[in-house]
């Protein structure tokens, strides 16, 4: 990257240290971050599958919602349950705008009866604050945490080497979460992540957080990775990548997350609707047979990597869709991809082409995740 291109781009708390151990750094939703270290990125993915990675996520976004309106407000912009979730709990929101498209994907953990506290993706989060600011900051105070870093350790033994620093965290289980000391730094821990791995996500002050990061690299069990494992890791988790496989023309149960739509938001639900894009949404949710369009999994069936933006086809070469991840799996050495298709064409085990350079690969529709998830659920 050129001196020009990253004066422009922010810098994580972190930077200094991804400098300092040898990251080949990129811009990335307006931050200057590391896309990987020297072990590369295939080293990167296998060790955080078996031991622990940790990965800079300072560029997200970090919000506290304020006040004893502040839940029932919140519900008002996302399709999910947020009035009834307890205390020290965490779940995954969808911002809508008046269409049912998302805005953004996000994490939201309940402080306290009159507190949330909010995670949103780095490339959103400018629009996502004044959205939220826009259509419910008369009900609550919305506090943006600028100033904060987000560290992020993943992978089987992360327990073994954040427990070591601060006693307790261990007892946490999935999407669950409190404040904690590490070694005299206060933070804010939730056990969750985004490579399907168990693991854990923590909010630091952002002086603090290059000495946070130091103390657990020097964890025997703890490496160092960058964007590129990060991806490659959630797509085999067969999670989605805002911009890539969700934006603003995409419907939830287009990506197939109606797991995220809890059951009293929906068509006969005690709180059903009341959230942008209702009409729409809950008709798609009811009725499957209107999707225009559904995301699967792919495998290809040669060893041929497929990317993003890559025509599929019918057998007999009719297009009727695209992909919007892809890459060779890492830990299942097999070219993995996303794609958006035309709905009777999404069963699994459906045959179809990839169109890569002008070439037919052929590719089946897979169930996802392509590699199990490994969280903590006690």
């Amino acid at each position: 990257m050129s001196a020009s291109a990253s004066a422009a781009l922010l810098s994580t708390p972190l930077n200094a240290l991804h400098l300092e151990l040898g990251a080949r750094m990129v811009p990335f939703a307006g931050y200057s971050m590391p896309v990987q270290y020297p072990d590369g990125l295939i080293a990167e993915h296998k060790h955080t599958r078996s031991a622990a990675g940790l990965f800079d996520v300072s560029h997200m976004g970090q919000l506290r919602l304020v006040g004893p309106d502040a839940a029932a407000a919140f519900e008002t912009l996302m399709p999910v349950d947020v009035i009834d979730l307890a205390v020290g709990k965490q779940r995954y929101g969808l911002l809508l705008n008046d269409d049912g498209g998302i805005l953004d994907d996000l994490m939201f953990f309940r402080v306290s009866q009159d507190e949330l506290f909010v995670i949103v993706n780095g490339a959103c989060k400018v629009a996502d604050i004044a959205h939220i600011q826009a259509r419910i900051g008369t009900r609550c105070q919305v506090e943006p945490m600028p100033s904060h870093g987000l560290l992020a350790l993943q992978g089987p033994q992360a327990v073994t080497a954040l427990s070591r620093l601060a006693p307790g965290v261990e007892k946490l289980v999935f999407m669950t979460g409190g404040n904690f000391d590490v070694k005299g730094i206060p933070c804010f821990i939730t056990r969750s992540g985004y490579t399907g791995e168990d693991g854990f996500e923590i909010s630091v002050a952002g002086d603090q957080a290059q000495a946070l990061a130091r103390l657990l690299l020097a964890q025997p069990e703890v490496k160092p990775i960058g964007l590129g494992a990060r991806n490659s890791l959630r797509l085999e988790a067969g999670l989605c990548l805002y911009g890539s496989d969700l934006d603003t023309t995409t419907t939830p149960p287009e990506a197939g997350l109606n797991w995220a739509i809890q059951k009293v938001r929906r068509t006969g639900g005690a709180r059903a609707g009341g959230f942008p894009g209702a009409e729409k949404v809950l008709a798609q949710i009811d009725n499957p047979a209107t999707l225009p369009r559904k995301r699967v999994g792919l495998i290809a069936q040669e060893r041929i990597p497929v990317r993003e933006q890559v025509e599929i086809c019918t057998p007999d070469g009719k297009a009727i869709g695209a992909t919007t991840s892809g890459l060779l799996g890492p830990t299942i050495d097999k070219p993995i991809a996303m794609a958006y298709v035309e709905p009777a064409f999404a069963a699994i085990g459906t045959r179809l082409n990839a169109m890569v350079r002008g070439k037919p690969v052929p590719v089946e529709v897979v169930t996802m995740p392509f590699v199990a998830p490994n969280y903590f659920r006690g």
